[in-house]
C-alpha cells in the first residue's frame, strides 16, 4: 500500500545527514553570512525550513494517535489530488521559480545561533519517525489540510512528498550560498 514510504523516509534522512555533514562543520559567521540583503544566509535556509516543517507535527501527532477527523473541505474529491500536485512540484528543487515565503515562514533576520543545524537534524529525525509510524494507513486517502495555506488541501502522502522536496530545495539553496563569491573561508593554521 505504502510502497513509496520507505523512499521518502530515506530521502528525509538522506537531507539531514547531508545537511549535518555540509553545514555542521560551518562557524557562526559562515553559517550567517548573506551574499545580499535580500538573499538568505545557509542559517536562514535551515530555519525556514524548521518555521515550515513544524507545522506538520501536530498534525501527523494527531493522525498517529487517530485523533484526526476530516473536515468538509478535506471531503472534498478531486481538490486534494490537484492542490498536491502543484505544492509538490512548486517546491521540487528542479524548479527554477522563485517563490516568495509567506510573512509567517520568513526566516529570522537577525543572527542565528550555529545549534540550527542539529536543530534541523532533530526536528528531521522527529518527522522520520512520525512517518514511520504510518506505515499502515493509505497515504493518499488520508487528507489533510496544508499548514502553510488554510485553503488548500492534500493527501498524507503528498504532504510527505512536499516536506522531503522542499527540504531538497533549501539544503540545495544552502550549498549555493557556501559556493558564492566572498563566502567566509576557514583558514587552516
Amino acid at each position: 500500500m505504502n510502497d513509496e514510504l520507505p523512499q521518502l523516509i530515506d530521502d528525509l534522512n538522506a537531507v539531514a545527514t547531508d545537511a549535518g555533514t555540509t553545514f555542521g562543520p560551518l562557524t557562526n559567521e559562515q553559517l550567517n553570512w548573506k551574499p545580499s540583503p535580500e538573499e538568505w544566509s545557509v542559517a536562514q535556509c535551515l530555519d525556514h525550513l524548521i518555521t515550515s516543517n513544524q507545522g506538520y507535527i501536530p498534525i501527523f501527532n494527531k493522525i498517529n494517535r487517530g485523533e484526526y477527523k476530516r473536515s468538509l473541505k478535506e471531503r472534498l474529491p478531486v481538490l486534494p489530488g490537484v492542490f498536491g500536485s502543484l505544492v509538490v512540484n512548486a517546491v521540487k528543487p528542479e524548479t527554477k521559480r522563485k517563490l516568495k515565503a509567506g510573512k509567517a515562514f520568513q526566516p529570522a533576520s537577525s543572527e542565528i545561533p550555529a545549534d540550527i543545524v542539529s536543530r534541523f537534524a532533530t526536528q528531521q529525525k522527529q518527522i522520520s519517525e512520525l512517518m514511520k509510524l504510518n506505515q499502515e494507513l493509505n497515504l493518499r486517502q488520508v487528507i489533510i489540510t496544508s499548514p502553510v495555506l488554510s485553503i488548500v488541501t492534500y493527501s498524507l502522502f503528498d504532504a510527505y512528498r512536499i516536506i522531503v522536496a522542499h527540504d531538497q530545495r533549501h539544503v540545495a539553496q544552502a550549498k549555493r550560498v557556501m559556493a558564492r563569491e566572498g563566502f567566509p573561508r576557514v583558514i587552516q593554521a
